[in-house]
């Protein structure tokens, strides 16, 4: 039996296996098989299908989630394992990917919500987070003797439909509804949705919103301010244009003037 075992030892040899992605040895006399490593799909699909039915069908409250999905994906395979997006991440989204989410949104908003309104709001009150807040109302005002606003509670202080109903315009009306104040009721102000929690820092907002995708929107309102400037210079000019050709004129009279006096 021992001189057998031996044989059996001296005509087989050590051969790599690959078992379920750890390294093994095994004996073997045939042919040296071909390790081969099984990979897991990690990879989740981005389609902008789901968001695009839910705004087709008004429905800003799933479409908020699904944007916020979205991004995460977008962002890459550690954001999806982590399940929110790093501010540091953003950069990484595609321009074309975010600009088409984006385009969706002021689609079936009437031009009301989507990160490109939000960007220009943000720069008309010179990248001032707190009047931005206030301006898209995601902070409301207090009752209290001192004007104070606060964040306000999600999901149920949003307002989640674009044309509310007939006792949610009365107070809209009457004073309640969004914008720098009032309670969550009432017509949504533009740049309301989507949202970005900005309860921890303005870090990711800050990025979103910076992201070359909205880099026309700045370029637009930077025109705008660039037109009227130049006007202004234009006018400026003339009118000192013309105050000096009145100075000249009055002392050309002085020094040119007859004196009939001996």
């Amino acid at each position: 039996p021992s001189s057998t075992a031996a044989t059996t030892a001296s005509s087989s040899s050590l051969r790599p296996t690959t078992l379920s992605s750890h390294l093994t040895f095994s004996l073997s006399s045939t042919s040296t098989p071909t390790p081969t490593t099984a990979t897991a799909n990690t990879t989740t699909a981005f389609s902008l299908e789901t968001l695009q039915r839910h705004l087709e069908a008004q429905n800003f409250r799933q479409a908020d989630e699904e944007t916020r999905r979205l991004l995460i994906v977008l962002a890459g395979e550690a954001a999806v394992k982590r399940g929110y997006v790093f501010f540091s991440e953003v950069q990484f989204i595609p321009k074309d990917d975010l600009k088409a989410i984006d385009e969706l949104w002021k689609k079936f908003s009437n031009g009301r919500f989507g990160y490109s309104v939000q960007k220009n709001i943000w720069v008309k009150v010179n990248k001032d987070f707190t009047r931005f807040f206030m301006k898209v109302g995601w902070m409301k005002k207090l009752d209290t003797e001192v004007e104070q606003y606060n964040y306000r509670a999600f999901p149920n202080e949003f307002m989640w439909e674009l044309n509310p109903s007939t006792n949610e315009q009365e107070d809209e009306e009457a004073g309640g509804g969004g914008g720098e104040g009032g309670n969550n009721k009432g017509i949504p102000p533009e740049g309301h949705l989507p949202l970005t929690n900005a309860l921890r820092g303005t870090q990711l907002l800050n990025s979103i919103l910076t992201h070359p995708a909205f880099a026309d929107a700045a370029d637009d309102d930077d025109d705008e301010k660039n037109g009227e400037t130049e006007r202004e210079n234009e006018q400026s000019v003339s009118g000192e244009a013309d105050k000096k050709k009145s100075r000249l004129a009055s002392l050309r009279d002085r020094l040119f003037k007859p004196n009939y006096s001996f």
